[in-house]
Order: structure tokens, then sequence, then C-alpha cells
């Protein structure tokens, strides 16, 4: 686990990347999700082989962000001025399902507010263009692999609470779940505090 915390903490300590959790026919899997910027004409680049419907999760998390003008550093204005670009690493893994909503809003908020995702945290639920949690398939899974990673906190919908009764005992032990509705709660969990980025924690750690 130590390695994967390592490699965590190393991807997420620039602004735009968070870690999601995917259920693949192998189990629960860890998604880094890296969302960067530039400028250019207001397009969007996907990359990763992304299915169809996490592309959709994209856009969606796009006119979420894009309606939140002038809050969390987003100025309409810069949608026009910028070109966006999403990766998902790992291209083996099959990436589809609406699960990833939650993680690509917070990757695009953690990039425009320009504050970094706490590495620890690990998130999953689908989102709604008002910024509702929808709930999600596969939690027992996602949460082993979360786990296996060396995560600590895991922000599932608030819907979901009821299947943490199938969730191991030891996950239960070593990760803390947060259920959440919308995703002003997600960004308050999952947003590092202005100024208080990992490199400044690890000095004082």
């Amino acid at each position: 686990a130590a390695k994967y915390v390592r490699e965590t903490k190393l991807k997420t300590s620039k602004p735009g990347v968070v870690t999601g959790l995917a259920y693949t026919p192998q189990g629960g899997e860890v998604l880094h999700i890296e969302a960067t910027r530039y400028p250019g004409k207001g397009n969007v680049t996907l990359t990763g082989h992304i299915g169809e419907v996490m592309k959709e999760s994209v856009q969606a998390a796009l006119s979420l962000l894009r309606s939140r003008d002038g809050q969390l550093g987003v100025n309409s204005e810069d949608f026009r001025k910028l070109d966006i670009h999403v990766h998902v690493p790992a291209g083996a893994v099959p990436k589809d399902g609406p699960s990833a909503g939650i993680a690509m809003f917070t990757a695009l908020a953690s990039l425009f507010s320009n504050r970094p995702v706490r590495p620890d945290v690990a998130m999953t639920g689908e989102i709604t263009l008002r910024g509702l949690v929808l709930p999600i398939g596969g939690l027992k899974e996602k949460s082993l692999a979360a786990m296996r990673a060396g995560i600590s906190t895991v922000v599932i919908p608030k819907l979901n609470e009821k299947d943490l009764v199938d969730v191991p005992e030891e996950a239960k032990q070593k990760l803390k779940f947060i259920p959440v509705e919308n995703v002003d709660e997600v960004l308050a969990v999952a947003l590092e505090k202005n100024g208080d980025s990992p490199a400044s924690q690890s000095k004082s750690a």
C-alpha cells in the first residue's frame, strides 16, 4: 500500500488531479483523473479510452462548473479562451458508467480554483446538472480498491449509505466514509484549504 500512497500523493499534488473509484469486471479500481487547461477556443479533449457514458459525465461536470460563474475561481469568459483536456490513465480499465461524475467535477473545480485535491481522498458518485449526487453500484469492490491504495477517506452518495452493510469490516475500520448529497459537500471534503498544499503538510508532518 505504501507504493500506492506515494503514487497518489505524487499524482494529486497539482490542482486538477483527483482519485476516482471504478467498478470493472475484475473488481474495483482506483482511477487518477487528470484535468489541465491551456490557451485555446473553448474545446474539450478527452483521452484514455473513455466510454460514451463517461464522456457525458465530463460534459455534465463542465456544464455544472460553468453554471458556478464567479464561484470557485470560475469566470465564464475563461471557457471561451481556454481549451480543457481531461485524461483518465490506466488505458486497460473499462471506464464507462456515470459513477465518475463527482470525480470529474472535482478535478475541474480543483483546476479552476487552483486548489489541489487531498491525496488521502477518493470518491464515487454520479452528478446532475443541479449538482446533486446520485447513487452508484459496486460500493464494496470500490471500497476494497480504496483500501488497497492506502486511501483513508471515501466520499460516497448519501443514497449509498445503506450499501455500507455489504462492505467488509476491515475496510470499514480503515476507511472513513463521508456520505454527500451535493457537489458542494464533496468539495468541502476533497479540496485542500487555500495555502494548505500537500507540500506544506509534509514539511510539518
